[in-house]
């Protein structure tokens, strides 16, 4: 058996399943975050050489096409993503614009059944689901995912409990479709760490939310670059019962002492605020309560976040009062100590990956030339 061939042009060290099938020049992607990635921080992605998901989740049903629009003529054409679920009342719309668009792929955690995935592959849109568990990326790949985001439990928002030093081995070893590792990176040498492993490149959030070209108000990325310990970005079960990862600040110390019927009553005026600021009816907010419990009665708590996360979160990430609303961050917050632009977060990270990667390699020479004279001299 002969090794492969060692390239010797840089760019080639980050060609990747990924920037093949997503049509970028560097294996990173910018996730979805709500209130973050809207239309402009997208646009910086992909100029910069990324691959950006327009977060659909909390964008109004009315804007929408206006910011696929706008991406598609700053860029050039539809080399972007949409995330979206299935829980959000506008979510046919999501489906249809993704098609219309041909937008290059699709992002999404609580997905689309197999009759949506199949239109999705039929107008050549990727799918690119986003797991915390192997039992998830497995599934997600029977459904027909294209490739998989695993987030291990360093990550941001909702999260799961397993590092991504763990998962990202175990779903590489357990399904044949290309794998995004997330949850933990924000460096080059995190990003050459994930290729050596066998991943397809890395998926960043908190990193496109600490720069200078993401939306979020001056007041609440003070408070993230505030943050220097790993251990101040912690899990919390007070907002809805699951796993979710976030800055600690008075509001969720005051969610965590409340009473369950006093986070009840939180999660309650949060959702009804929602209602009336999105115009959800009525019928449709107790309509996806009922489908939940009729589906999976442990999903409930994730339905209710639905309508009491896009609130709190709005509270923090788009009128800035860090204090008052939840933080979604991922650890690597507290190893961040500046703002920078997409294009400088982008490069640096591919050149310093490009770097490692090229000392690896030399490694990798200098010991087979070693184990070559060796060889020799012993048949001398």
């Amino acid at each position: 058996m002969t090794r492969a061939a060692v390239p010797t042009d840089f760019s080639a060290l980050l060609r990747t399943p990924l920037t093949e099938r997503l049509g970028c020049r560097y294996p990173i992607v910018q996730t979805a975050m709500g209130w973050v990635a809207d239309a402009d921080l997208v646009i910086a992605t992909t100029k910069a050489g990324g691959f950006g998901f327009l977060a659909g989740a909390t964008i109004d049903a009315g804007k929408l096409e206006d910011e696929i629009r706008k991406v598609a003529a700053a860029t050039g054409g539809s080399n972007f993503g949409l995330n979206f679920h299935m829980f959000q009342e506008n979510a046919a719309q999501c489906v249809d614009l993704a098609i219309q668009y041909r937008l290059r792929a699709v992002s999404y955690g609580r997905g689309p059944d197999r009759k949506t995935i199949a239109r999705f592959k039929e107008a050549g849109v990727l799918c690119i689901p986003t797991v915390g568990a192997l039992k998830h990326a497995i599934k997600a790949v029977e459904l027909g995912a294209d490739m998989i985001t695993i987030q291990g439990g360093e990550g941001g928002g909702h999260t799961g409990g397993v590092p991504s030093t763990i998962l990202l081995p175990q779903v590489l070893a357990a399904v044949p479709v290309p794998v995004i590792a997330a949850g933990g990176y924000s460096t080059g040498r995190g990003l050459a760490g994930a290729l050596a492993a066998g991943a397809a490149g890395i998926a960043m959030g908190t990193r496109f939310l600490m720069t200078t070209d993401s939306p979020t108000p001056p007041p609440t990325l003070a408070r993230y670059l505030k943050v220097d310990d790993p251990q101040k970005v912690r899990v919390t079960l007070a907002v809805d019962g699951m796993r979710h990862r976030m800055i600690e600040n008075p509001f969720i110390d005051r969610l965590e002492a409340a009473s369950p019927l006093g986070r009840l009553l939180i999660a309650v005026r949060s959702a009804w605020q929602w209602k009336r600021q999105t115009g959800m009816s009525l019928g449709h907010m107790l309509g996806v309560f009922r489908q939940a419990l009729k589906e999976d009665p442990g999903a409930v708590s994730q339905t209710v976040m639905s309508a009491n996360q896009p609130v709190l979160l709005q509270r923090s990430m788009v009128e800035g009062f860090p204090d008052e609303g939840i933080l979604p961050s991922g650890q690597v917050a507290a190893a961040i100590g500046k703002l920078e632009s997409c294009e400088d977060v982008i490069h640096g990270i591919a050149a310093e990956a490009e770097a490692c990667l090229a000392a690896l390699y030399a490694r990798l020479d200098a010991g087979a030339a070693a184990r070559s004279n060796e060889d020799i001299q012993a048949v001398a």
